[in-house]
């Protein structure tokens, strides 16, 4: 039995990915280990949407072909870093033994037992292919038992002038509405009880297929699955997150009132030149509509800092919006010059002028998330737990906390807790990220 470890960096939708093809290897007759040190192969799946990205994929592979001098037979590496750099990695980086695009995924197994056939060096990709998920191929879900994500769509058409990925994951094409309830269904049945849709861009799900923007229809559909608990939807743009959606997620008693709102930037100049499609006062309205709408709601977006040209003023213009939003959950970034993208050949910002707007951003919000966090003291909220912490404490997220990005909520309790359980919990206490309470 050929036992394949895997490696996925990235976003979860790179996770979903390797999710697939974990899938196919195990209907292969492969067996999946999560132990790096038992694998007979080793697949890295790398991200390569930023600098720090590409250098962290970079020093996987590497860390990983250190496996080969033990159990390990076969390093293979997919993803954007591949996609992106086809000519170059297998050239450079000799530890690889075989490479695949982004949209043949499905063609690992082939691989994997093509290595073991003797042949070397494979490198297996296809510009002119298409690749959309479907609930028919196999999936390994590597998230805890009680949620999910799910991949409505694939590629992105946005075309914002520092990104690379539309060229690196091709055209944005949705997946079918009937597809991805089905999915939902056979999650639903398994026990996973938060469902999160992901994509480039989640609000422009359904434009190509049905000619107009179906999340608000999906999101329905969705709603009527009884033992769904919690519904979540992430990178929503906001020149598309209309006052349709809102409704439909205001109406709902499962959709979580979590809104993720990559802004990026606020200056209309910069914006422009970013090729967002939104501006200054469209943020706002949209800011103001949304927080109108909840007696209580979170807004998590990203920041880009130091995009070139960016003036003192421009930046210092994002600072007073971020002031003024209150935004309570922020990532930031600092700009990372992609080759191909028109960005590439705009004047650059200083990278020590990067670093100082970056941290400058990130102790704006520190005093802004703690002050958002402090209004949920006194509050009752229902938390999944996820892990034990120490004694008497638990690890838990309420709906507003998605996983992975954002902060915590600690819960003590005297009665054993299980992950996966939902309970009760008091805040008791709040931080810059997490929160503190107590099971009622």
């Amino acid at each position: 039995m050929i036992k394949v470890g895997f490696v996925s960096l990235g976003c979860n939708k790179n996770l979903v990915d390797s999710e697939i093809m974990m899938g196919a290897c195990v209907k292969a007759g492969f067996e999946i280990t999560s132990n790096a040190k038992d694998a007979d192969v080793i697949v890295v799946n790398t991200c390569g949407f930023i600098n720090d990205a590409k250098q962290e994929s970079i020093d996987t592979i590497l860390d990983m072909a250190e496996y080969k001098n033990k159990k390990c037979k076969f390093l293979i590496v997919t993803g954007c870093l591949t996609q992106r750099y086809k000519d170059e990695i297998l050239e450079q980086m000799p530890e690889i033994d075989a490479i695949l695009g982004v949209k043949e995924m499905l063609k690992l197994p082939e691989v994997i037992k093509d290595l073991y056939e003797g042949k070397q060096k494979i490198k297996v990709f296809n510009d002119a292919s298409s690749f959309v998920y479907s609930s028919s191929m196999p999936r390994v879900i590597a998230t805890p038992s009680y949620y999910a994500y799910i991949k409505i769509a694939e590629g992105c058409n946005n075309r914002c002038s520092y990104c690379s990925i539309p060229f690196i994951r091709g055209k944005y094409t949705s997946r079918p509405i009937e597809d991805i309830v089905k999915e939902a269904k056979e999650l639903a049945e398994k026990g996973y009880q938060e469902i999160i849709l992901t994509a480039q861009d989640t609000t422009k799900y359904g434009i190509d297929l049905y000619g107009k923007k179906m999340l608000p229809a999906l999101l329905e559909e969705l709603e009527g699955i009884e033992k769904i608990k919690w519904i979540r939807f992430l990178y929503s743009y906001p020149e598309d997150l209309d006052e349709n959606l809102i409704d439909v997620v205001k109406s709902s008693s499962k959709i979580v009132n979590y809104f993720d709102i990559p802004i990026q930037h606020i200056n209309d100049r910069i914006l422009k030149l970013m090729n967002r499609k939104t501006t200054k006062e469209g943020i706002k309205r949209l800011i103001e509509k949304i927080r109108r709408s909840f007696d209580e709601v979170v807004i998590r977006t990203t920041v880009l800092v130091g995009f070139p040209t960016e003036t003192d003023e421009e930046f210092e213009e994002l600072c007073s919006f971020l002031k003024w939003a209150e935004f309570d959950r922020l990532g930031a970034f600092m700009y990372s010059q992609e080759e191909g993208t028109p960005a590439f050949k705009l004047p650059q910002v200083d990278e020590d002028i990067k670093q100082r707007r970056y941290e400058k951003v990130l102790n704006i919000q520190r005093k802004i998330s703690k002050k958002q966090n402090r209004k949920r003291v006194g509050k009752e909220y229902e938390v999944v737990i996820e892990a034990k912490d120490r004694n008497n404490f638990y690890i838990g997220r309420s709906q507003f906390e998605a996983p992975e990005v954002d902060g915590k909520v600690l819960v003590f309790s005297q009665k054993k807790l299980i992950a996966g359980e939902f309970v009760k919990v008091k805040v008791l206490d709040a931080f810059e990220y997490d929160l503190v309470g107590e099971i009622i």
